[in-house]
């Protein structure tokens, strides 16, 4: 479907993010298994658009919609299909239908990281989340974040003063500024290596039930969720749930015992989540992506051996291809080469016999005897 159609199904009553995506994955034709298989109120809304569109409601928002996209070539609509569209929202059971963006698609491409944490940190909270930050942005990998005061917005602050990038996924609409007092930040953030994401639509002001709803997608975007510094009744420990059901990693800085703000760390340490030390602690989890990272130190990255002679060390894409699943926006990130090029490279792979998709990703197939 293309994106008209997917700005029409956001704007349907009745029907939320997770039934949209249940009804997506049958692969109906449009619009009649649509009708088909929405509930009540979505489908006579849809009807209605349909047969008598100057009578719909969705009409005049969509309008609003493309007006709003038009003014700006910073602004986007990302929905499944899009060559942006993050392949890692497919993982979660309940993707946004649409992402409205405005910034550097760009900022998509590398392998991202999701860090959180409480929005009153202690001086040792902020340092952290600011070296942590840097340390990402040097190894190559996207900062996601909600923006918010505290350790997600110092976060990405440092992220993008270090020359790195940084996703910040809002609970309002993209145009609206969230804390207000984050004004500078929103303004960098639309900048290069920048990039602003909301599921709502442009004019919506912020919620507090936005928010919740809000974190699926900041670590649904993710790899792996680091929590910098929480209490124990904290977003961040919503945040740390959500990964662990999207099947994400969850790391945790640890804290004193004698600090409050700590106490949410020490918990999900308790409960699992691994300890960090430093960023090689994260990396050392996140196993198929850490070997394909630039070395800071090195003028150049060093060769990386195939064991499959010329022709498979000159491709792209399989000297990044290992036996764990790695996702399709990860291997345009470290390949650098743009999705469809990347998707038409997986093809040609698999019908070789050389690799195959997995759950979670593509995997690289051991070489036949005698290759």
């Amino acid at each position: 479907m293309q994106a008209r159609e997917w700005l029409v199904l956001s704007r349907l009553p009745g029907v939320g993010s997770r039934q949209l995506a249940t009804i997506a994955e049958r692969a109906l034709a449009w619009p009649q298994g649509w009708l088909a298989t929405l509930p009540g109120e979505a489908a006579t809304a849809l009807r209605l658009w349909l047969e008598h569109p100057a009578r719909s409601p969705i009409t005049t928002l969509l309008e609003a919609d493309q007006a709003w996209l038009a003014a700006d070539p910073a602004r986007h609509l990302l929905h499944v299909g899009h060559p942006a569209w993050p392949d890692l929202l497919g993982q979660i059971a309940d993707p946004p239908p649409v992402l409205w963006a405005l910034g550097d698609l760009a900022a998509l491409s590398p392998p991202r990281l999701a860090m959180v944490g409480t929005r009153r940190p202690t001086r040792e909270g902020l340092g952290n989340a600011t070296a942590f930050a840097r340390e990402l942005a040097s190894r190559g990998w996207c900062v996601v974040s909600g923006m918010a005061l505290g350790v997600d917005g110092a976060a990405q602050q440092a992220a993008l003063e270090a020359g790195g990038r940084s996703v910040a996924v809002l609970g309002c609409g993209v145009d609206l500024v969230y804390p207000p007092r984050h004004h500078r930040l929103y303004r960098r953030l639309q900048e290069p290596g920048g990039l602003l994401l909301s599921e709502h639509p442009p004019g919506t002001r912020a919620r507090p039930g936005f928010f919740p709803r809000r974190n699926r997608i900041v670590t649904g975007l993710s790899l792996g969720v680091l929590v910098v510094e929480a209490a124990e009744k904290s977003g961040s420990l919503v945040s740390a749930r959500l990964a662990t059901e999207q099947g994400r990693e969850v790391f945790a800085l640890p804290g004193s015992i004698h600090n409050p703000q700590a106490r949410g760390n020490l918990q999900l340490i308790r409960d699992g989540a691994v300890l960090v030390r430093d960023i090689d602690d994260i990396l050392a989890e996140l196993t198929q992506w850490r070997r394909a990272l630039p070395d800071p130190d090195a003028a150049t990255p060093p060769p990386v051996s195939t064991g499959e002679g010329a022709s498979s060390s000159a491709d792209p894409l399989l000297r990044w291809l290992s036996g764990s699943p790695t996702p399709v926006d990860a291997l345009v990130g470290l390949s650098g080469l743009g999705i469809a090029e990347c998707q038409r490279r997986l093809l040609e792979l698999e019908l070789e016999g050389r690799a195959t998709q997995a759950v979670g990703g593509w995997v690289r197939l051991p070489s036949p005897p005698g290759a």
